[in-house]
């Protein structure tokens, strides 16, 4: 099957034409897959230069930013540019009340003021090899999924393993298609990455929630980083000793105005995309997944967003909660509006039948013949754990922090009461949850987290079939009568977990009992438990059973309907390209999106002192004057543009370069009429958005003087400027 498979994909080229704007392709492939048809857009490099293992190539500069983003490489000193919202999380830890660098920016102006982040890597492939046999051939075909997925899992150690033996390389080894196909890709991993520039959040933030997965938009989300290197030019943990990197590549940046029609790509790790569900899951993420994700986070949000506003100190606090929670939240949204619009469940139903059709009364497809039957018999099944499982998601990871703190202290609870002590480790556990404790109660809020217990687990237990609840909620309605306010002021009135000096005093002299009696310890616990003994066992041997379904069923597709579609590889946090034009869109009847947004479309958004459409006063001078040094064209000072790649979560911080593969935007978002791209991509609607690099270099260099940066970059001009 595997090797069948891999002849389907290069069989695929043929059918580009007219069609390339879809799909997020693996760089290994794009010479026999895609250059043809990138040409014909106007691509005026080669493939090789997009990406070599044996030379230097574009995908040397294209960077994996902390596991979830993507960042570039745009000088010879390591000088790393992704999103402001990628760098969030960072600029926060960094701010202060006196210092505070979400506020008012941070720029460092010397190598000796570039902040250093514990933790953050940045992760460069070195090269990408098709691993399919080497995982697969040896796997029995009549095996349990379960069984199947130990042998891939202990196939991909041993294959990694053996791969990067007698190096300092890591490896990442994922499937494709569903389980069909599978890519080894060798990594390089810096962990000193500091932080060197982010603009205010007026600029890096501007439109905040408001414009977040809309166009028009006018965000300068960028921040700047560097990677630093041992002297050997080699990854290192931090030290004084180490050295700016010197990379193989980086990305030289186009001054010159984007035309509408001008070839676009955009390079990056785009996170997941699921274009091959059945009806079955579309119409559970349409009618209940989504719907119940959404209004969790409306109760979180309206509690949050409150908070923040009457407060400057909350909003420091708060500002990147608020942002992760926020942003799912607006793309859910939207997601369910595209695909409503699309008629998403009755398109993957006629998808469904016309495969029925295609197999029906034939020997070769007899294997095929249950898949559909089989498919809506397990979803059936699943359904309620499912949603138990989503609830738990939100409630757990996204809910009150009181009880996930709480739940981090049961490895020490452990340790404690195990029969042989181990004084090392228990020294090591209390130190570890001392330095926990400073950075947790650093950005909380005693009463925004009781409101959301209050409100949030509400709205959990009642959604949750009655066979799936925690059994705290017996103690609850025992004990409450049912009340979850009163519960919950209880809650935190009791717990040493919502107050720090209580906590801090515990660990000092800790003492099991006192602990294991906690009620936040108590709820988290119950929680947790109830998941993993009555949801995450069946939930696991469904899901295992749907996705055995799904490797055949994509085999499947490919196989019987093979001129249906371009059947590229769905996204999975790997090293993709994706290709388009620079082009506007029609949102809907009567509106018509041009291409790019300028620093007047800001100023017409201005409101003095509104946290998401203030601007800052130098800003204004410059508009005033429209001093845009070589950064404007004709009078504009472009910030934003739109193009027709496809696009995803961790595309966040891409580059998106030129016909000539030079830096011309940073990608940072999708329209929000598109964001049902990651289940259903329309032509029409998908657009992606990018910071233009022309706003990103004058905010450097004439709003933050910092031009010193400017100079490590190398800048170029279309030859006909």
């Amino acid at each position: 099957m595997q090797k069948h498979l891999v002849v389907l994909i290069i069989g695929l080229s043929i059918f580009f034409t007219g069609q390339a704007k879809e799909g997020m392709w693996i760089p290994s492939l794009i010479q026999s897959l895609n250059e043809g048809d990138m040409k014909t857009m106007g691509m005026k490099i080669s493939a090789e230069q997009l990406y070599d293992f044996n030379k230097s190539s574009i995908k040397d500069a294209v960077v994996h930013f902390g596991g979830g983003c993507t960042s570039e490489i745009i000088s010879g000193e390591g000088l790393l540019l992704t999103n402001h919202h990628c760098g969030y999380g960072r600029i926060q830890a960094h701010s202060s009340m006196e210092n505070n660098y979400l506020k008012n920016g941070f720029w460092a102006m010397s190598r000796e003021e570039e902040k250093s982040n514990p933790g953050l890597t940045a992760t460069i492939i070195v090269r990408m090899e098709d691993v399919t046999d080497k995982i697969l051939s040896s796997i029995p075909k009549e095996v349990t999924q379960a069984e199947r997925n130990k042998l891939i899992a202990a196939n991909i150690q041993k294959v990694g393993t053996e791969s990067t033996k007698g190096s300092k390389y890591g490896y990442i080894i994922r499937p494709f298609y569903c389980g069909n196909q599978y890519f080894m890709f060798i990594t390089e991993v810096f962990k000193d990455v500091r932080l060197v520039g982010a603009p205010p959040s007026s600029i890096g933030k501007f439109g905040f929630d408001t414009d977040n997965w809309v166009w028009p938009r006018h965000t300068g989300d960028f921040s700047i980083f560097r990677i630093y290197a041992s002297p050997e030019n080699k990854p290192a943990a931090y030290s004084e000793d180490n050295v700016p990197y010197k990379p193989k590549h980086f990305l030289p940046i186009n001054i010159s105005p984007e035309k509408k029609g001008d070839f676009t790509l955009v390079y990056g790790f785009p996170g997941r995309t699921e274009e091959y569900l059945t009806s079955h899951a579309v119409e559970y993420l349409m009618k209940k997944q989504d719907p119940a994700r959404i209004a969790m986070r409306d109760i979180s949000l309206g509690i949050i967003n409150k908070a923040m506003a009457a407060d400057e100190a909350t909003n420091i606090k708060y500002a990147a909660k608020q942002s992760s929670i926020s942003n799912a939240w607006k793309k859910w949204r939207g997601e369910l509006k595209g695909l409503n619009k699309l008629d998403a469940i009755e398109k993957k139903r006629d998808l469904e039948r016309r495969f029925e059709e295609a197999i029906a009364g034939k020997e070769k497809y007899v294997q095929y013949g249950e898949l559909m039957n089989n498919f809506n018999k397990t979803y059936e099944e699943i359904e309620p754990y499912q949603f138990s499982r989503d609830y738990f998601i939100e409630i757990f990871y996204y809910g009150p922090e009181l009880m996930r703190y709480a739940d981090g202290f049961n490895k020490l609870i452990k340790l404690l009461e195990a029969d042989s002590v181990q004084q090392e480790l228990i020294d090591e556990e209390i130190a570890k949850q001392k330095k926990r404790a400073v950075g947790y109660f650093k950005n909380y809020d005693v009463d925004i987290d009781r409101q959301l217990a209050s409100e949030m687990l509400k709205k959990y237990f009642d959604m949750l079939d009655p066979l799936l609840v925690p059994e705290i909620k017996e103690e609850i309605d025992k004990d409450y009568d049912g009340d979850l306010k009163a519960y919950a002021d209880k809650l935190f009135a009791k717990s040493l977990f919502a107050d720090q000096a209580k906590i801090e005093a515990w660990l000092a002299k800790p003492k099991v009992k006192k602990l294991k009696n906690d009620p936040a310890l108590k709820l988290g616990n119950s929680i947790v438990q109830n998941y993993f003994e009555k949801v995450k066992p069946i939930h696991s041997v469904l899901n295992n059973r749907l996705d055995s379904l799904y490797t055949i069923y994509m085999a499947a597709l490919m196989e019987v309907l093979p001129d249906d579609r371009i059947y590229f590889p769905d996204a999975n946090s790997t090293l993709r390209i994706s290709y388009g034009q620079v082009e506007g869109y029609a949102a809907s009847d009567a509106v018509d999106y041009g291409y790019y947004t300028t620093l007047e479309g800001i100023m017409a958004k201005y409101v003095p002192d509104n946290y998401e459409f203030d601007v800052p006063e130098k800003l204004r001078k410059l508009y005033a004057k429209k001093d845009y040094g070589i950064y404007g064209h004709d009078g504009e000072m472009r910030v934003c543009f739109i193009a027709s790649n496809h696009t995803t979560g961790g595309n966040s911080g891409s580059p998106a370069l030129d016909a000539n593969g030079n830096l011309i935007g940073l990608n940072f978002d999708r329209v929000w009429e598109g964001t049902m791209s990651d289940i259903m991509f329309d032509p029409e609607k998908c657009r992606n958005i990018m910071v233009d690099l022309n706003y990103v270099l004058f905010i450097i260099d004439k709003f933050a003087g910092a031009d010193h940066l400017i100079k490590e970059m190398k800048l170029v001009q279309n030859e006909s400027e």
